[in-house]
């Protein structure tokens, strides 16, 4: 029955409780010390004068343990801290008390305060120990609290069984560690055993589950531990330290198996490209595809710049209320105007172009995943090429400084629909630019970013920690990798260096072997490969063959000519477009297409305009039509990945 009472005790009727405690415990030291220090029990007349010490150490009770905040402090908090204030309180009360004895009536030996306020202080904290002790057996009888192994008896290992220990759901039962030095010690409460008496413990404790507390180890080291103790049918966790919690991202590196610079076969130089601030700072930008992988990272490396409004446009409610939420939470001096429409909208673009004064389009919208766009032709060419001319022309209109197309390294002699789409929206800005429309319209090509959505990382993560196997569409296929923050550093800077039609590549290294890298993920994630030379091996690597429209290895550049920049490692490229009255042609037949939703056509439409955009360079070069810079040196990214 006392234990249903206290449980359902609300959290304003313990305070009381505690605080009428401390007012027992103020009372009963003053009179204890004062019997202790006299050697018996004072004449009643003695005890009716006395009565002035308890009127005046009640209420200084109350306001003291209020002011420090005591009767609030739960009981499962109260540990060091808590221990203190109670001292400073005992403390404070015994000079109080002193400070009433100088008064003109009874007059007591002043060992009786010093006394008191030892006295008072064991009561208050003897007291609430015991509390706490009580109401934790309290809630483990009357909980399924589940019994829990430490692995690890470190720093993490103690922190995580101190908060287990005043937890409702969990209870810490023991500490497993490998330093043969801590077996058979008791640390907070809890036995260290040996890793060798695992199987033992579990059984005999009756252990839900196993946490690994040793975020110093190799990966490999803790996934070797994760499967011997996964055969005992226990549940396996484990976490990072709590310092690395506090550090922002320390944590999410830890999670990403692999090394940025194994991947990118390439330090990162993400730190050596130069500031754009000033390029952008009061300035009016729409990002289209703002809340894309590219879009999003856009958008904050912007608003870094402090620009005087930023326009967020995507056609993902969710994606759009994600970005906005995060970049309005920085709290930065910049309007930020969240649009939910798409780029084929042309009433829309052109609101937006005219109604905000932009200044500055980053263009990254567009359907990108390979085997979709594959799937939905006429879909993926009305947004990726229909919806650049749509935003492109907007900007000429509006008279826009400068637009930017986010391109892709599939538009090079493409073999896929989404290349072809990109490679037709480069044309179409190509166009564009030629027009002189004062607009300053450029491209910037790159292949695969780390960790965007639906790329290889991410894939090959989620299937390794599935426990395999992990498909890889060709032993031999190639790609070439950078990050998230570099693509978006170059497509800044290649803003900053346009002067019309120009396709910026950034100089990526060499290409990494898709095959090299699957074995890199298994590795680091503690595993091993399972073929022919190791079949007992862990995971295993299929190969499931390229997908329609997959190139083995791809490319950054159709032609071969190269152009410096003001950076060393952005490279301008030297390429052709067909005329204005031929890109014209191309995007009506494709309106037509799309309207009358002939998607059978489409693979002759391709094979007309992009084949012949690719193949015959030289000779529209040689027919004197128009050359605009584009890319020309070799690149590839990861299949289906886009950027």
């Amino acid at each position: 029955m006392l234990h249903k009472l206290l449980l359902s005790l609300s959290r304003r009727q313990k305070s009381r409780i505690l605080l009428f405690l401390d007012i027992c415990n103020a009372v009963a030291a003053f009179y204890f010390a004062w019997l202790l220090v006299r050697g018996g029990l004072p004449p009643m007349g003695e005890l009716v004068q006395s009565l002035r010490f308890p009127g005046a150490l009640i209420p200084a009770s109350i306001l003291l343990t209020v002011g420090f905040g005591l009767h609030r402090m739960k009981l499962n908090a109260y540990e060091m801290q808590g221990i203190l204030d109670s001292t400073a309180i005992a403390v404070a009360l015994g000079l109080v008390g002193a400070a009433v004895n100088m008064l003109p009536g009874l007059q007591l030996p002043e060992q009786v305060f010093i006394v008191q306020s030892m006295a008072h202080a064991i009561l208050s904290v003897s007291s609430r120990l015991l509390l706490r002790w009580y109401v934790i057996r309290l809630y483990a009888r009357n909980s399924n609290r589940k019994r829990v192994l430490v692995y690890g008896a470190g720093q993490t290992g103690q922190q995580l069984a101190a908060a287990l220990r005043t937890d409702h759901a969990f209870t810490p039962v023991a500490f497993v560690d490998d330093n043969t030095s801590l077996k058979g010690m008791t640390i907070g409460g809890l036995r260290v055993h040996s890793p060798v008496d695992v199987d033992a413990l579990i059984r005999r404790e009756r252990i839900d589950r196993v946490v690994l507390a040793m975020p110093s180890a190799s990966p490999a080291t803790r996934a070797a531990i994760s499967r011997r103790l996964a055969k005992t049918g226990c549940e396996v966790h484990a976490v990072p330290s709590f310092a690395e919690l506090l550090v922002e991202g320390k944590a999410t590196e830890r999670a990403m198996p692999v090394v940025v610079k194994e991947l990118l076969g390439r330090p990162a130089f993400k730190d050596s490209l130069p500031e754009v601030n000033g390029a952008y700072h009061k300035r009016c930008i729409l990002v289209t595809g703002a809340g894309g992988s590219i879009g999003t990272e856009l958008c904050r490396q912007l608003l870094a710049a402090r620009p005087e409004c930023l326009i967020l446009l995507d056609h993902s409610e969710f994606a759009l209320y994600e970005i906005n939420h995060e970049l309005q939470a920085l709290g930065q001096d910049c309007r930020i105007v969240p649009v939910l429409g798409s780029v084929t909208n042309a009433a829309l673009m052109r609101r937006l172009m005219r109604s905000y004064r932009i200044e500055v389009v980053l263009h990254a919208a567009a359907y990108k995943h390979l085997p979709m766009v594959q799937m939905n032709k006429l879909v993926g060419l009305e947004n990726n090429v229909l919806g650049t001319k749509i935003v492109a022309s907007a900007a000429a209109e509006a008279g826009v400084e400068r637009f930017i197309l986010v391109s892709s390294d599939k538009a090079v002699r493409p073999t896929s629909v989404m290349g072809a789409s990109k490679r037709m929206a480069e044309m179409v800005v190509q166009d564009m630019a030629a027009r002189g429309t004062g607009t300053k319209f450029s491209m910037v090509r790159f292949g695969n970013v780390l960790g965007s959505s639906g790329s290889v990382l991410p894939r090959f993560q989620s299937q390794i920690e599935a426990g395999g196997p992990v498909t890889l569409t060709h032993r031999r296929a190639t790609r070439f990798f950078m990050t998230v923050s570099e693509a978006v550093s170059l497509v800044l800077l290649a803003g900053t260096y346009a002067q019309g039609g120009e396709v910026f590549v950034l100089d990526m290294g060499k290409p990494v072997q898709i095959l090299k890298l699957a074995r890199q993920m298994i590795r680091h994630a503690g595993y091993t490969v399972r073929d022919a030379d190791n079949p007992d091996g862990d995971i295993e690597i299929v190969e499931i063959g390229l997908r329609p429209g997959e190139k083995l290895h791809e490319e950054l550049l159709i032609g071969s000519d190269m152009l410096t920049t003001p950076h060393q490692k952005i490279l301008r490229a030297q390429e052709v477009c067909p005329s204005s009255g031929e890109v014209e042609t191309m995007l009506a037949e494709l309106r037509r297409a799309v309207d009358a939703g002939d998607e059978a056509h489409l693979d002759r439409f391709i094979a007309k305009w992009v084949e012949s955009a690719g193949a015959n360079v030289r000779v529209l070069a040689e027919n004197g039509r128009r050359e605009t810079a584009t890319p020309a040196s070799q690149g590839a990214a990861e299949p289906g990945a886009g950027y």
